[in-house]
């Protein structure tokens, strides 16, 4: 009898440990500091101070929540001269910039925040 009620148990923690998982690879749990608290509208929008150069697609492994995404939108948005419009379900961001930037300088800012670049375009 006590077998069982310990199976039991150890099933329900397998079955609740999973579906959170599920929503944490999703994107839906709170990963990185609240994800689920932070909206669209919380993630800061940089105006440039000059006239728009180009755009530069930098893909990005590890974000997993809104959390995330606010990260690397104000890691990159500190860089001097660029503004960032990251995206979760593409895995990626466009940097707008209005003075040249190195990739370098864009894959140092990522990665600082603690994500992967897997390459930049553009």
């Amino acid at each position: 009898m006590g077998s069982a009620i310990i199976f039991v148990v150890l099933i329900l923690i397998v079955v609740l440990a999973l579906r959170g998982s599920r929503k944490h690879f999703r994107g839906e749990g709170g990963c990185c500091g609240g994800g689920d608290d932070i909206k669209k509208s919380d993630i800061p929008v940089k105006k440039l101070s000059g006239e728009k150069l180009g755009e530069k697609t930098v893909s990005i492994t590890g974000m997993r929540c809104e959390g995330c995404v606010l990260s690397v939108t104000k890691a990159i948005n500190r860089i001097e001269g660029a503004s960032a419009d990251v995206s979760l379900k593409k895995k990626r961001a466009i940097v707008s910039y209005d003075r040249e930037i190195s990739d370098e300088d864009i894959r140092a800012a990522v990665e600082r925040a603690g994500y992967k670049v897997n390459g930049i375009s553009g």
